[in-house]
Protein backbone atom coordinates (compact mmCIF):
# COMPACT_ATOMS: atom_id res chain seq x y z
CA UNK A 1 0.00 0.00 0.00
CA UNK A 2 1.67 2.82 -1.32
CA UNK A 3 1.44 6.55 -1.65
CA UNK A 4 -0.51 8.79 0.33
CA UNK A 5 -3.55 8.21 2.12
CA UNK A 6 -5.63 9.56 4.82
CA UNK A 7 -5.81 8.54 8.39
CA UNK A 8 -9.17 8.11 9.97
CA UNK A 9 -9.30 7.35 13.51
CA UNK A 10 -12.58 5.73 15.28
CA UNK A 11 -14.63 5.72 17.87
CA UNK A 12 -17.41 4.08 16.07
CA UNK A 13 -17.46 0.31 16.13
CA UNK A 14 -16.52 -0.97 12.28
CA UNK A 15 -15.72 -4.62 14.38
CA UNK A 16 -12.25 -6.64 15.24
CA UNK A 17 -9.12 -4.92 14.18
CA UNK A 18 -10.51 -1.63 13.48
CA UNK A 19 -10.37 0.19 16.42
CA UNK A 20 -7.29 2.51 16.42
CA UNK A 21 -5.51 4.79 13.43
CA UNK A 22 -6.70 3.31 10.24
CA UNK A 23 -5.95 4.27 6.36
CA UNK A 24 -7.74 4.91 3.58
CA UNK A 25 -7.21 6.04 -0.12
CA UNK A 26 -10.67 6.98 -1.05
CA UNK A 27 -11.40 10.33 0.94
CA UNK A 28 -8.48 13.23 0.01
CA UNK A 29 -5.75 10.88 -0.45
CA UNK A 30 -3.53 14.11 1.17
CA UNK A 31 -1.98 12.97 4.70
CA UNK A 32 -5.59 14.49 6.19
CA UNK A 33 -7.01 13.44 9.16
CA UNK A 34 -10.50 12.29 10.00
CA UNK A 35 -12.76 11.31 12.99
CA UNK A 36 -15.32 8.42 13.22
CA UNK A 37 -17.32 9.24 16.26
CA UNK A 38 -19.33 7.03 17.99
CA UNK A 39 -22.32 8.02 16.81
CA UNK A 40 -21.16 7.50 12.98
CA UNK A 41 -20.38 10.98 12.04
CA UNK A 42 -17.28 11.98 10.37
CA UNK A 43 -14.94 14.94 11.54
CA UNK A 44 -12.17 16.63 9.38
CA UNK A 45 -9.27 17.41 11.90
CA UNK A 46 -7.69 20.58 10.76
CA UNK A 47 -4.04 21.33 12.55
CA UNK A 48 -2.86 23.62 10.02
CA UNK A 49 -1.06 27.27 11.57
CA UNK A 50 -0.80 25.33 15.59
CA UNK A 51 2.76 25.50 15.20
CA UNK A 52 5.24 27.69 14.26
CA UNK A 53 8.95 26.90 13.29
CA UNK A 54 12.06 28.30 15.10
CA UNK A 55 15.60 28.10 14.00
CA UNK A 56 18.07 25.85 16.61
CA UNK A 57 21.36 24.65 16.27
CA UNK A 58 21.26 24.85 12.08
CA UNK A 59 17.88 23.15 12.80
CA UNK A 60 14.54 24.24 12.98
CA UNK A 61 11.95 23.23 15.13
CA UNK A 62 8.32 23.15 16.10
CA UNK A 63 7.33 25.48 18.73
CA UNK A 64 3.59 25.48 19.95
CA UNK A 65 2.03 29.13 19.08
CA UNK A 66 -1.42 29.00 21.13
CA UNK A 67 -3.33 28.28 18.09
CA UNK A 68 -5.52 25.46 18.17
CA UNK A 69 -6.86 23.05 15.84
CA UNK A 70 -10.28 22.82 13.90
CA UNK A 71 -12.83 19.80 13.72
CA UNK A 72 -15.58 20.53 11.34
CA UNK A 73 -17.94 17.98 10.01
CA UNK A 74 -17.18 16.58 7.02
CA UNK A 75 -20.47 15.67 4.55
CA UNK A 76 -18.99 13.00 2.64
CA UNK A 77 -21.39 11.05 0.44
CA UNK A 78 -19.77 7.56 -0.91
CA UNK A 79 -18.10 4.35 0.33
CA UNK A 80 -14.72 4.48 1.68
CA UNK A 81 -11.98 1.25 2.14
CA UNK A 82 -10.19 1.46 5.49
CA UNK A 83 -7.03 -0.34 6.66
CA UNK A 84 -4.83 -1.12 9.83
CA UNK A 85 -2.56 1.13 10.23
CA UNK A 86 -0.29 -1.23 11.42
CA UNK A 87 -0.82 -4.94 11.08
CA UNK A 88 1.95 -6.92 12.71
CA UNK A 89 0.23 -10.39 11.49
CA UNK A 90 2.78 -10.94 8.62
CA UNK A 91 1.29 -14.51 7.86
CA UNK A 92 -2.34 -12.75 6.94
CA UNK A 93 -3.45 -10.12 4.63
CA UNK A 94 -4.14 -7.23 5.81
CA UNK A 95 -7.71 -6.76 6.59
CA UNK A 96 -9.88 -4.24 4.68
CA UNK A 97 -13.06 -2.38 5.86
CA UNK A 98 -15.48 -0.88 3.24
CA UNK A 99 -17.96 1.86 5.18
CA UNK A 100 -20.74 3.79 3.50
CA UNK A 101 -21.63 7.55 4.20
CA UNK A 102 -24.15 9.51 3.36
CA UNK A 103 -24.33 12.92 4.53
CA UNK A 104 -21.07 12.49 6.75
CA UNK A 105 -23.29 9.79 8.28
CA UNK A 106 -22.17 6.07 8.07
CA UNK A 107 -25.15 3.89 6.59
CA UNK A 108 -23.18 0.74 6.28
CA UNK A 109 -20.61 -1.31 7.13
CA UNK A 110 -18.82 -4.15 5.49
CA UNK A 111 -16.00 -6.11 6.85
CA UNK A 112 -13.24 -7.86 4.23
CA UNK A 113 -12.23 -10.72 6.00
CA UNK A 114 -10.01 -11.86 3.02
CA UNK A 115 -8.01 -9.07 3.38
CA UNK A 116 -6.44 -6.36 0.91
CA UNK A 117 -4.24 -7.35 -1.78
CA UNK A 118 -2.58 -4.18 -2.13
Amino acid sequence: MKGYYDVVRSSYDLGPGFKKDLHTKDILCSMCEFWIDPAGKLWSIDFSNTQDYELGDHTFKFVRNGVHGRVSPYLFDGSIEVYPAKWPVYYAATPSCQVTFEGGIIVGVENNSNGSTD
